[in-house]
């Protein structure tokens, strides 16, 4: 058997590329037959503005674009529908077609909100090829009634670049004076003409007039050629970049060297570009099969009323907590999706602070978020899904005295604190509360760490430190006193001036030599608690001095 070589792309791979570009539009009038005939837009927020993020064919063929004002596009289009666009159910759509897909490959992945990626490789023969293939794609969407462009190719990139530019020229590639240019431009379309004008195969068209999305095997190179730069999915800054430079199509990548390329724009583009030509693996990962741990109830008549959800959640909650028992896992974010009768999705999602599978823990959080849900003219279903969940410490089987322990320790085991951060974080969020674990660290500053309260355990055994430390600690404050290490009888600081009664120190600190900590480069600390005669207790320190000039500082107040 032979190897091919490692910059080569594997001539046996068949990657295609499936994107819906109305897929939200679409998907709105399958639910709403009356949206059928009349231009409709998906509006979403970017930003402070409002702009169109999916359109119908109806929308296009009115002269409307993706990204498009909301004002703009109504000034251009008056008789315009639109609808907010629904994340959770676009991406629950996409996953259906997902599904749909497998029948081609089992190896299916969802690629961005309006595409997928499958992986033909060994498959396309039991559909007739691999035109046959597409054509039963296109078939099966225009059943489905929705919109799609197919790319099929080596590679990944090369696939998704061919569904979405295949047909499209370059941009401003030619600017009508350059000779060369566009004799080159005549010499290629001659030599193409004279292979299927001499007995070759005519080159393959779809209805629209295009050159067909399908790049032989083996030819990525020449398939993708003289696509725009943006084909490589670069960002629009990095494709404006280089069409100053005159790059327009991914041909004019394949010339300059690769490390000016790199220098210029960064690696990404360079990574693009061998992800398209197969020299940089680019696997598709299919999803899964998860868990899913959810619960669905439909309504005989829509709802409104707090009481009412209340009483659905009662009916959905307790089922739900038994599988994440089963399955030895709990929950650690729990979310209630609201299908409303006139066809939008509200979504409410609360956090525990520690993984659990109680109703009485998470009921109270879901009923704080009810007063967020608009009800509109009522709701038909709810849904309840365990959207993060952990697994659960196992349990081992005791008997005797130790399981008589065991029980005792659970009976008084409190949640109480864990209870709390789970309210407070459904009003300000989980990450909010923090709390402080010991540091290894002879920094007085440095001695504690903060963590999120929500995803660590409480601090158990904090080290004793040799010498008191003071409750309140901030950044050191100049003190004005007398430039000697000594203890100074009297000092000013924060616009007052104190009297010292009596101190207790030095203790002598220095600074981590194997870090250029800024707040330390005036060297050595000798730091002293010192009592004033007005009941002040303030922690004072002498800096000896280093990479910048040293004196006395105020760090802490020890109450």
């Amino acid at each position: 058997m032979s190897l091919s070589a490692p910059n080569r792309p594997d001539p046996r791979r068949r990657i295609l590329s499936l994107w819906f570009p109305r897929l939200a539009a679409e998907h709105l009038q399958r639910l709403d037959r009356g949206l059928c005939d009349k231009p409709l837009a998906v509006v979403e927020e970017v930003g402070n503005a409002r702009v169109l993020s999916s359109l119908s064919f109806e929308a296009s063929a009115a002269g409307l674009t993706h990204g498009l004002p909301l004002a703009e596009a109504r000034a251009l289009c008056p008789d315009l529908q639109t609808r907010s666009a629904d994340r959770l159910r676009e991406a629950a759509f996409l996953t259906l077609l997902r599904r749909w897909a497998g029948k081609f490959s089992p190896w299916v992945s969802e690629e961005g909100r309006e595409g997928l990626m499958i992986d033909l490789t060994g498959c396309a023969h039991l559909f007739g090829g691999e035109a046959a293939l597409i054509a039963q794609v296109e078939a099966d969407c225009a059943a489905l009634r929705l919109s799609v462009r197919a790319g099929l190719a080596d590679t990944g990139g090369a696939a998704w670049a061919l569904a979405r530019y295949a047909g499209q020229g370059a941009g401003s590639t030619r600017n009508g004076d350059a000779i060369d240019q566009e004799a080159r431009a005549t010499r290629s379309r001659a030599g193409k003409r004279r292979h299927w004008t001499k007995g070759g195969a005519a080159p393959a068209r779809d209805v629209t007039g295009r050159a067909a999305p399908i790049a032989p095997p083996g030819q990525t190179r020449a398939a993708i050629g003289g696509l725009p730069i943006a084909a490589l999915r670069l960002d629009p800054a990095t494709v404006a970049g280089l069409h100053r430079l005159g790059l327009h199509r991914i041909g004019d990548l394949l010339g300059p060297p690769r490390a000016t390329l790199a220098r210029r724009f960064g690696q990404g583009v360079v990574r693009r570009l061998d992800q398209a030509l197969g020299l940089e693996p680019e696997p598709i990962a299919p999803a899964r099969p998860e868990t899913h741990f959810a619960l669905r109830l439909s309504l005989p008549e829509p709802i409104g009323l707090e009481e009412d959800i209340l009483a659905g959640i009662d009916r959905l909650l307790p089922p739900l907590c038994d599988k994440l028992r089963a399955k030895g896992r709990g929950a650690r974010r729990v979310r209630l999706e609201l299908m409303l009768a006139e066809g939008r999705t509200e979504a409410v999602e609360v956090g525990l602070a520690r993984p659990g599978a109680e109703p009485d823990r998470i009921r109270p959080l879901l009923a704080m978020k009810l007063g967020d849900i608009d009800p509109g003219f009522g709701i038909d279903t709810l849904r309840l899904v365990a959207s993060v969940t952990e697994p659960v410490h196992a349990r081992q089987l005791k008997g005797g005295l130790a399981a008589t322990e065991d029980a005792a320790a659970r009976q008084g085991r409190d949640t109480g604190l864990e209870d709390l951060m789970a309210r407070i974080g459904a009003r300000v969020g989980l990450e909010a509360i923090t709390r402080q674990h010991p540091a290894e660290s002879h920094i007085p500053e440095k001695t504690a760490i903060t963590l999120a309260a929500a995803w660590s355990d409480p601090a158990k055994d904090w080290p004793r430190c040799p010498r008191p430390r003071p409750l309140t600690l901030f950044r050191p404050e100049p003190v004005q006193a007398e430039d000697r290490p000594d203890l100074p009888a009297r000092f000013r600081w924060r616009g007052r001036n104190f009297a010292t009664l009596g101190g207790m120190g030095p203790e002598r600190i220095a600074p981590e030599w194997w870090l250029d900590d800024p707040n330390w480069r005036s060297g050595v600390r000798d730091y002293w608690r010192v009592e004033t005669e007005t009941g002040e207790r303030l922690w004072l320190f002498y800096a000896h001095g280093g990479v910048v000039s040293g004196g006395w500082f105020c760090q802490g107040d020890f109450g």
